[in-house]
């Protein structure tokens, strides 16, 4: 069987690249040894936010009398929680499957590998292989849950992101090695829930890749939520002999011993390269991933990788816009490369964290003269009807032309906020732009109209 393209996983890089490629013409199939979806839509970003919704609705319930609500004391159906999540991410899988099958897309069940002269050999789950010719071929295999040497997960114990999702019970207990997005969002989740958690970062700030300030009201409001932080140390080691675990903990004070049910790993990912036939292909790879051009096509012609498999930020909203760019070239049009300066980043914790461009140290970095803005939500009439006062937005402006250089916010619902400051950096709005475009109140949204006022001394409401 002969194709124009086949596409190597049916994550948001796969599948997105597979559906735009049949839009532009090109028979198209993609190979996928497990769910379609990939990890995201079965064991990622869409079943951990059902999680989190399950915890802000009881977080919701236990701060009822707040709001002049009188309930009976909510409890956490732990086993019911997890069913919900798993019953949406299985709704999102068929949803993809669908759209495969209205853009005439074949998806081939098995483990794809690439061969020499353009060709794919797919080994399905009784063991038999077929092998596939393709004009082009996208690798799109994605990643997984990083494995330290002192971190070695058991699947029981010392568990990754996919565990984390369907304990069989709620562990009593936590330690969660790593503050990035998938650290926070799981210490929240399970915090909300009632499990002790303590987090234990490497370097000086929580959710580190944030601006500074970000860090700090995160930590604030992961401490006041009951979360122990523990920054700047680094897990030695772990003693799984027992009924629980003992986690060896080197801190700036000294060695530490802590105890508990479950350890999460969550320090980061590796790509799924392994037995994929690069090295027989001559495909380039650097530090564990595909080496690509601006259009994402490797050292082969022919042979192209898109996603969490490549440089670049490991987000699903990168990986589709990547397959998408990828999938145009292929097809003879004129896309442009893809600006990693302005990609947005979420964080589904509470508060919720997202920002785009520079922090405010890296434009100093930069060498920018700079203006900077912040608007706290304290002071936002919405957020105080939402009994949702904590956290802030910040903006940062270049001071010669007024550059959008970069936007970070902590608070309610600022993962549906971002949108607007990724689209006015695209537009090359200036701060003035922003502050004289009219924001309706009372929203949340005004915070980024009246934080950019700040920044040129024009706040209202300050």
């Amino acid at each position: 069987m002969s194709y124009d393209l086949i596409v190597i996983g049916s994550g948001p890089g796969g599948y997105v690249a597979a559906i735009r490629a049949s839009q532009l013409g090109l028979k198209t199939a993609v190979v996928e040894k497990a769910e379609l979806g990939g990890i995201c839509l079965n064991w990622g970003c869409i079943p951990t936010k059902a999680l989190l919704k399950s915890a802000q609705v009881f977080e919701y319930l236990k701060h009822a009398a707040d709001y002049g609500i009188k309930v009976a004391p909510g409890e956490a159906d732990f086993p019911a929680v997890v069913k919900r999540s798993r019953d949406v991410a299985d709704g999102m899988s068929k949803g993809i499957q669908f759209l495969l099958k209205k853009n005439k897309i074949d998806v081939i069940a098995g483990f794809g590998t690439v061969k020499p002269g353009k060709k794919v050999e797919v080994k399905a789950a009784d063991g038999k292989s077929t092998v596939y010719d393709a004009k082009n071929i996208i690798v799109a295999v994605g990643a997984r849950s990083r494995q330290l040497p002192n971190l070695k997960q058991d699947g029981k114990k010392i568990i990754g992101y996919r565990e984390a999702m369907v304990l069989p019970k709620q562990p009593k207990s936590m330690v969660v090695v790593g503050s990035g997005a998938i650290g926070v969002e799981f210490a929240y989740f399970y915090a909300t829930l009632g499990t002790s958690v303590t987090i234990v970062e490497f370097l000086p700030n929580v959710v580190p890749v944030e601006d500074e300030e970000v860090s700090k009201q995160l930590e604030r409001s992961f401490k006041k939520a009951g979360i122990k932080i523990m920054t700047s140390s680094s897990v030695e080691a772990v003693d799984t002999t027992g009924t629980g675990c003992k986690i060896k903990v080197k801190t700036p004070k000294g060695e530490e011993t802590l105890e508990a049910d479950i350890v999460l790993s969550a320090v980061g990912i590796q790509a799924n390269l392994e037995g994929m036939g690069l090295e027989e292909v001559g495909i380039a790879t650097d530090k564990g991933k595909i080496l690509t051009n601006p259009f994402y096509q490797t050292n082969i012609p022919g042979y192209y990788a898109i996603g969490d498999c490549v440089g670049g930020q490991a987000l699903a909203h990168v990986a589709s816009a990547e397959g998408i760019i990828c999938v145009e070239k292929i097809a003879g049009q004129q896309p442009e490369p893809l600006d990693y300066n302005n990609i947005p980043g979420c964080t589904y914790c509470s508060p919720e964290i997202a920002s785009v461009g520079y922090t405010e140290k890296a434009a100093k970095e930069k060498g920018y003269d700079i203006k900077v803005g912040k608007f706290p939500f304290s002071a936002s009439g919405k957020a105080s009807a939402a009994g949702a006062k904590d956290g802030f937005v910040k903006v940062i402006f270049d001071a010669k032309y007024g550059e959008f250089l970069g936007a970070h916010m902590i608070g309610a619902n600022v993962t549906e906020m971002i949108a607007e400051v990724v689209v006015a950096r695209k537009l090359e709005c200036t701060g003035h732009e922003i502050i004289k475009a009219v924001h309706p109140h009372p929203t949340m949204s005004e915070a980024i109209m009246e934080a950019a006022a700040a920044a040129y001394g024009e706040v209202i409401h300050l």
